[in-house]
């Protein structure tokens, strides 16, 4: 899974927008600007409190007393959020409130960080790892009203140990502490996924061997101009599953694509939000799809979220699995691959929607 070469990359200038808001807070460079039909929207207050709700809830306490009445009703809800949304929050996740917090105050504190010191873990053109942007592959590509740092976690050989930061205190610590209860929370939620749709609960883990678990912590600054450009592209995830943690008193961001129209997700207190990703579309095939969802910027807001992708290991070969295969009724849709080549195809090319999807679909 070796980046592209850097050198075949030309990326043109790409401003730090925490440093753009500092030096011209009314002003956005024409590389931030949008074409109208790809715009952000300004949500109202209103609009969001009334759309939010419509994001399925999961309570994981519910499942945590196998075969009562409440355990079925929440994995009924959990098959229809994977199968309608594709997204749903989880509460009562049993994550203690201090590992949440600790992994939010030292990502804020790195972001918070002078440039010079954050471009120490520089992203380099046509890697997905360190501080910047991910995605860009050429001088004339649109920019993210975003700035990203990603690491890779698990298993330790995907990591780039240049790239982990001495500052702020504490950081690789709460990290690790962080990443370790996200990494058992995917196992129990893939577990109750298999279950919601009839397979053995162990199913996946034996599939996804050592799984592969990276994480992407996003600041969105505030933009004199919402409605002109987007915080990130729209898009769906690469990964099995996706968790996101916002930080408390962020504004709303994330849109989720939902029959043609772009809903806002509010992220309950103490909750998770949860995506489907492109792998467990396949595996399921089609069944759960994962979705398409962006985000959008707020004009006198800022908003910082913490992004674990969880995924087979590198070596996996992925297919639809054959209890969802039927030639009659349910015939195969997606070809079997190798993961780490769907990966690398993945980050190779820019954040186009589901395109990257087109990788493994089988064209009738």
């Amino acid at each position: 899974m070796a980046p592209l070469p850097i050198s075949s990359i030309r990326v043109g200038k790409i401003d730090d927008v925490q440093e753009l808001i500092k030096s011209k807070p009314n002003k956005v460079p024409e590389r931030f600007i949008r074409e109208e039909y790809e715009r952000g929207v300004v949500v109202s207050s209103l609009k969001t409190h009334h759309l939010h709700h419509q994001i399925p809830v999961i309570d994981l306490s519910k499942l945590s007393k196998p075969y009562t009445d409440d355990f079925f009703f929440e994995i009924l809800k959990l098959s229809q959020a994977c199968e309608d949304w594709g997204f749903f929050q989880v509460i009562n996740h049993g994550i203690e409130v201090e590992v949440v917090e600790d992994i939010e105050k030292v990502a804020t504190e790195f972001f918070d960080m002078p440039l010079e010191e954050k471009k120490k873990y520089p992203m380099e053109p046509g890697t997905v790892q360190g501080y910047g942007q991910a995605f860009i592959f050429s001088e004339d590509q649109k920019l993210d009203w975003c700035n990203m740092f990603a690491l890779g976690v698990h298993p330790p050989q995907i990591r780039n140990p240049k790239l982990w930061p001495s500052k702020p205190a504490g950081f690789s610590e709460n990290l690790e502490d962080y990443s370790k209860e996200i990494r058992k929370l995917c196992k129990r939620l893939l577990k109750y996924i298999a279950i919601s749709l009839g397979l053995k609960e162990e199913r996946f883990e034996k599939m996804f061997g050592e799984a592969v678990q990276a994480v992407r912590m996003n600041y969105y600054p505030p933009c004199s101009s919402p409605d002109l450009v987007l915080g990130l592209s729209p898009h769906s995830d690469g990964s099995a599953l996706t968790v996101l943690q916002q930080s408390k008193n962020s504004c709303v961001g994330l849109q989720v694509l939902k029959d043609n129209t772009w809903v806002p997700v509010l992220p309950l207190p103490n909750g998770l939000v949860i995506n489907i990703g492109d792998t467990i579309e396949v595996l399921t095939n089609g069944k759960y799809k994962s979705v398409e969802h962006r985000a959008v910027t707020n004009r006198e807001k800022e908003r910082l979220t913490i992004v674990t992708f969880y995924a087979p290991n590198y070596e996996v070969e992925i297919e639809p699995m054959s209890e969802l295969v039927d030639d009659e009724t349910n015939p195969c849709k997606y070809r079997s691959y190798n993961h780490g080549d769907y990966s690398y195809h993945y980050v190779s090319n820019k954040l186009q929607g589901k395109k990257s999807l087109d990788f493994a679909k089988i064209l009738n």
